[in-house]
């Protein structure tokens, strides 16, 4: 069973390095607005293990009309965890809370081989895949509230 608690933006960086940035440097894991009062961070513990964790920012998307957005970063779960649905776990948590802080639509910049992913938790997508450098090819995704 999957435990979702909040936590620390440096409780992040170890899985956002060792999964999505694992030829950058560590510091290229902290985001900028990670210590911001809008923003929160959850995790997903197994037995007392972090396994999974999701970053939100309070931050508007020209994209959308919407007054109240939250941008998902750096989600992540270790691979021999993923088909424990830590993932989906945390970001059903997620939406309670901002739901609670009166936010209408979430977006991310999607990895397009992970858009699949998102798609079955209710995003969809929006425009065309741009690259991020270094990273790769990404697509925008949202999900209204």
């Amino acid at each position: 069973m999957v435990e979702v608690l909040r936590i620390e933006a440096k409780d992040t960086y170890i899985i956002r390095h060792n999964v999505l940035r694992p030829n950058q440097t560590i510091d290229d894991c902290k985001f900028l607005n990670d210590e911001e009062n809008n923003t929160f961070h959850l995790g997903g513990f197994i037995q007392g293990e972090l396994i999974s964790i999701a970053s939100f920012y309070k931050e508007k998307n020209s994209g959308f009309d919407d007054e109240h957005q939250y941008r998902l970063r750096g989600m992540a779960t270790l691979p021999h965890y993923r088909s424990r649905k830590a993932g989906s776990i945390l970001i059903k948590e997620a939406e309670l809370l901002l739901q609670s802080r009166k936010a209408s639509v979430w977006w991310c910049n999607a990895r397009t081989s992970a858009s699949g992913y998102y798609q079955k938790l209710g995003l969809r997508v929006h425009g065309a895949i741009f690259e991020i450098d270094g990273i790769g090819p990404h697509v925008m995704m949202y999900k209204n509230l």
